[in-house]
């Protein structure tokens, strides 16, 4: 009776199959969880057990919608453990993690399955299949081998031992730098917010509010860390902030990732030997664009010589404005943001503050819709659906007048939210056996305004706003048949080329006039300080 009134697993009758977030609980994840993953596995068995002669739609087929309801519950549960993670949520991803590598095993190891696939691979030329399957027929068995398939039986225990033990730890390792952002702050008096602009000190009082302090406190969350490290005139504490940034997992203490960091690596040499690898770069770089470690290590060592000398060179000019404020000390790494900002104000008279306010969110949104309708014909319409946070906010997006995504965007810090910003989904498109379309995700971690105030952005802010929607396009534009390549599913060195373009519609001078207007009088943004920026 419980699993069938338990929301994740019945039919999520909501507008646009939208997860029931309203009836959504903590309590409704394991049970959902186990009952999914232990499904999906049957049907994958079955799939193996199947005498009949193997055919692309009895194995391939089958195999890509054996997960639809286990795809649903953990894109519910690992997008919330990103994004609103707490102490039961942590705790059920510390269980799960391992479980998920032993399921994934279980398939992936499975002889009797590989030898369909691999039947298929053989005969491919012989099925009359389209592009598109022969790439999926291609990735399966890719995946297979590259799982190690093929090995004994001794070999491949050794394997699932060491992709469950790799599943903890780099759970672990990432909970505990979760736990380091959220339990650090730094208390600071109003005697000592010199230099600080308006909108970082409101920032920082909201801070302190939501750890029930009065006044202002830096915490770990790169939205108040790094404006706090360029604008703070008080040295002693942007060392203890910047140490507290890059120490993050590092401190003696219950989070110190040390010996994680040492498994995590041991582990992986191991597991790439197993494979055939002299190394785990080797192994994961096989199947990207770049191929190989060289490669790689070519492609930094023709940019790490003019980085360095220019680096130098900067080191050289901020070195001279910490001597000329007095200070008789060699230039740390906690002063360079600080007196590159100064730098910026003398020989350019930026000013990121003046700058800020006019980039209001709210209007860069409208600016990131009105690019994608310029590129692509799409429209989006705001939605009154419940999500899984109040500060999260949704769209319908349409093209030709049809349904094509769900849009949602999550643009503010909060405790439990992971650093960063990223895109997700919480379904993915797929055309096979019925047409749906993706729920795309956009999490940000921009400092949530007082109420009643608009959230102004950095320019880099706003780069990131339009680098994330990059993602999203990618997403919700998918339209192949198999959900295996759909949307961001590409090798990972090629998955950033969609967003970094997208940037660069933000740098369009007619967009900025229209869409970067001044948050108090709402003039456009001044052809003066429009080409600083650009």
């Amino acid at each position: 009776m419980y699993m069938i009134l338990n929301p994740l697993l019945q039919n999520w009758d909501t507008p646009f199959g939208l997860p029931p977030f309203d009836k959504i609980e903590d309590k409704h994840f394991s049970d959902a969880l186990d009952h999914t993953l232990e499904n999906s596995l049957q049907v994958f068995n079955r799939i193996g057990e199947d005498k009949q002669t193997p055919t692309f739609e009895n194995t391939i087929e089958r195999m890509e919608l054996a997960e639809k309801q286990l795809n649903d519950v953990a894109g519910v549960f690992f997008n919330l453990s990103a994004s609103s993670s707490n102490e039961l949520r942590r705790n059920l991803e510390t269980e799960f993690s391992p479980k998920f590598a032993k399921y994934s095993s279980d398939i992936i190891l499975n002889s009797k399955l590989f030898q369909r696939i691999d039947h298929l691979w053989k005969n491919r030329d012989q099925l009359a299949l389209n592009p598109e399957q022969n790439r999926v027929l291609e990735l399966y068995h890719r995946n297979f081998l590259r799982a190690g398939c093929d090995l004994d039986e001794k070999n491949k225990e050794r394997l699932r031992y060491l992709r469950e033990q790799l599943a903890s730890l780099t759970t672990n390792f990432s909970q505990n730098i979760l736990k380091e952002e959220n339990e650090w702050y730094l208390e600071v008096s109003e005697d000592k917010l010199d230099g600080l602009p308006e909108y970082l000190v409101e920032g920082m009082k909201i801070a302190a509010s939501e750890k029930n302090f009065e006044g202002y406190v830096i915490t770990l969350n790169r939205s108040l860390i790094v404006p706090f490290l360029q604008y703070s005139s008080r040295r002693d504490l942007r060392e203890i902030a910047y140490n507290a940034w890059v120490g993050r997992g590092a401190n003696q203490n219950e989070n110190n990732t040390a010996d994680i960091i040492d498994k995590i690596l041991k582990y992986r040499f191991e597991l790439a030997r197993l494979l055939g690898f002299e190394n785990y770069s080797e192994f994961k770089l096989k199947i990207e664009m770049a191929k190989s470690p060289d490669k790689v290590r070519n492609l930094l060592e023709q940019v790490w010589q003019p980085a360095r000398e220019q680096a130098i060179a900067d080191r050289s000019i901020l070195q001279d404005m910490l001597q000329e404020d007095g200070i008789n000390d060699a230039l740390k790494p906690w002063d360079w943001r600080y007196y590159s900002e100064k730098r910026r104000l003398v020989e350019f008279d930026y000013n990121e503050n003046q700058v800020k306010k006019y980039f209001q969110l709210d209007l860069m949104l409208e600016a990131v819709f009105h690019c994608a309708n310029r590129l692509f014909g799409l429209t989006f319409t705001k939605l009154d659906v419940p999500l899984y946070h109040p500060d999260c906010r949704a769209w319908e997006v349409r093209k030709d007048d049809q349904h094509l995504a769900v849009f949602i965007g999550d643009y503010f810090a909060r405790s439990g939210k992971r650093s960063g910003a990223w895109c997700s989904v919480f379904r993915s498109q797929r055309n096979l056996g019925e047409r749906v379309r993706p729920i795309t995700v956009n999490v940000c971690n921009f400092v949530k305004p007082e109420e009643g105030e608009p959230c102004l952005l950095s320019f880099d802010d706003t780069r990131t706003l339009f680098h994330e929607f990059g993602h999203a396009l990618h997403s919700m534009l998918s339209e192949v048949t198999y959900e295996s390549i759909s949307g961001t599913s590409v090798a990972r060195d090629f998955v950033e080329l969609p967003s970094q373009l997208f940037e660069h519609w933000m740098e369009l001078p007619d967009v900025l006039t229209e869409f970067g207007l001044h948050s108090e009088t709402g003039e456009p943004i001044p052809d003066s300080l429009l080409s600083k920026v650009l």
